[in-house]
């Protein structure tokens, strides 16, 4: 039989912090073959991107790997440097969660991926030209030739990762290493990205290692996987058999952990705490010397929605659609046309200063638990900040007492309010900033991507804690995702978004049995089928 391509023996990582090692992932077996997709799956911290690092030495600093890496029968991990730039950006390249950390701001798209083919010999202006818009033709980016001089900045998610893959793809690679590729994209993007990667493999033969901890895409794109669980594998085999009869009790967990339940029933009698009708919010297009303006983003055109008390409206649609836009105008935070009522009063026309007592009857909780809290204040401090502002005659040790309360009810301990953000994990961070949304008591609470950035287990959890906060509060949700599982558990009624207008709305559970319009089919479709038939080029 033929030698796998890659074959990593017994692979252990250690840390060495203040003497003290902590052990990263822990002997680690696995082998791939060309051709052939292999998934590492679990939770963060599970190990999953330090073992696929440790194969082309790209670990952080203090850190330890023994065992065996082969690669095309070398160990990567003691080849000479020089032997191992060879290989990488070449025959090993990898493409990372979110391309706008891996992409430089300051060069074009051209500039980066032509950089990838000089630096393993390819020479020539116009022969770098040819083949960067070869490969950008090949990743489906449209027009690729006006795109040669644009910035990361100017591109979707969705285009910036086609140009993450087309750097990784520049020389012809034998091993692709994909960390969660698609993670930040929406569920159509996230098809159209599996789609291409399928069909990339076919025409280069390539292997993958995809690391995710999504285990629907697990389940329609790799033929093997490994489950991983504190550094250790727990599980691996054929993906069908894994999934279809897992024996280790972690890869149970994880495939029952997906958010269930269904939304609470929404009271049609039930007050109104929020609505807009016929919202509007463009962005002036302005050019020429006199900056005048010549047209507009319509980003939110003519929406309507109406918020009851102890009831969640869903936003779905796919990034540009207007879903946050449509969001920020509820709550006033930017400028839009069209009325809104808030506790039965128009709100639309207030300034700032009258929008401040309102302020604690309508919070918002954000995708990014990592970025949304400050890392220089403690949770007390964070928590507590609202409190400080709306109720100022509270004591010190008033406002710590409603702190741990708020603490309590999200299911976090309230002795750790005087740590810090970093020393909590990704789940308990999204409680905190859970917790600092309903420590005034609101009435309306949005609710931006609140679980994309977590693992499966986690979002269930997250979707559990919401789910029994507005049964005990009758909070009004308005709940944005990309992720239609999670809206599906949650939401009583949905809005379906793009291009800033509303596809289709309705009860949630109606429009999941039957959408009717094509686009919404192709969103859900995305979402739900187990084994796509699209291609990266049939989602309208």
């Amino acid at each position: 039989m033929n030698a796998p391509l890659l074959d990593v023996r017994d692979l252990s990582v250690a840390f060495l912090q203040g003497g003290r090692e902590t052990i990263a992932v822990d002997r680690v077996s696995f082998s791939l073959e060309r051709g052939k997709t292999l998934a590492l799956v679990g939770e963060s911290g599970s190990g999953k991107s330090i073992s696929a690092l440790s194969i082309v030495r790209l670990l952080p600093p203090g850190a330890i790997a023994t065992g065996e890496a082969l690669f095309g029968g070398e160990d990567m991990l003691k080849v000479s440097d020089g032997a191992l730039r060879a290989v990488r950006g070449a025959r090993i390249t990898m493409v990372f969660q979110e391309p706008m950390t891996s992409l430089n701001p300051l060069h074009t798209i051209e500039q980066q991926i032509a950089e990838i083919l000089e630096l393993h010999g390819m020479r020539g202006y116009e022969a770098l030209r040819k083949r960067v818009v070869e490969l950008l033709t090949e990743v489906g980016i449209p027009n690729p030739e006006a795109r040669l001089g644009a910035y990361p900045h100017q591109l979707s998610g969705g285009q910036r990762q086609r140009v993450m893959i087309a750097m990784a793809l520049a020389n012809k690679p034998d091993l692709l290493i994909a960390d969660e590729p698609t993670t930040a994209l929406d569920v159509t993007v996230q098809a159209q990205i599996i789609a291409l990667l399928e069909r990339l493999q076919q025409t280069y033969g390539m292997a993958i290692l995809f690391i995710t901890h999504d285990l629907n895409l697990v389940r329609r794109f790799a033929d093997t996987v490994c489950v991983m669980q504190k550094g250790r594998i727990v599980e691996s085999g054929d993906v069908a058999k894994v999934f279809e009869t897992p024996s280790h009790p972690y890869t149970k967990a994880l495939l029952t952990a997906e958010p269930k339940g269904d939304p609470i029933v929404e009271d049609e009698k039930a007050p109104i705490v929020v609505s807009a009708d016929n919202l509007r919010v463009w962005f002036p297009i302005k050019r020429g010397f006199m900056r005048r303006t010549v047209d507009h983003v319509k980003a939110v055109d003519g929406v309507s929605v109406t918020v009851r008390e102890g009831g969640t409206v869903g936003v779905v649609g796919e990034s540009g659609s207007g879903k946050t836009t449509l969001a920020l105008a509820m709550l006033r935070l930017i400028r839009s046309e069209g009325p809104i009522v808030f506790l039965g009063a128009r709100i639309d026309g207030k300034s700032v200063a009258e929008m401040r007592p309102l302020r604690r009857d309508m919070q918002v909780v954000f995708q990014d638990p990592y970025g949304s809290l400050s890392p220089r204040m403690s949770v007390a401090d964070i928590v507590a900040e609202g409190l400080t502002v709306q109720r100022p005659e509270l004591t010190l040790d008033e406002r710590r007492e409603i702190v741990a309360r708020a603490l309590t009810e999200t299911g976090l301990d309230p002795a750790t309010m005087d740590r810090y953000p970093h020393e909590f994990s990704g789940g308990q961070r999204q409680r905190i900033a859970i917790a600092r949304a309903i420590v005034l008591e609101p009435k309306f609470v949005v609710l931006d991507e609140p679980t994309s950035a977590l693992d499966m287990t986690v979002q269930a959890q997250i979707i559990d804690l919401l789910r029994d906060l507005q049964r005990r509060r009758g909070l009004a949700y308005l709940f944005i995702s990309h992720d239609l599982r999670v809206v599906k558990a949650l939401a009583g009624e949905l809005i379906v978004m793009r291009h800033g207008k509303v596809v289709e709305s309705g009860p949630a559970a109606k429009l999941f049995a039957e959408p009717e319009s094509d686009y919404t089919r192709a969103l859900f479709a995305a979402a739900f089928r187990e084994k796509p038939a699209l291609s990266d080029r049939e989602l309208p």
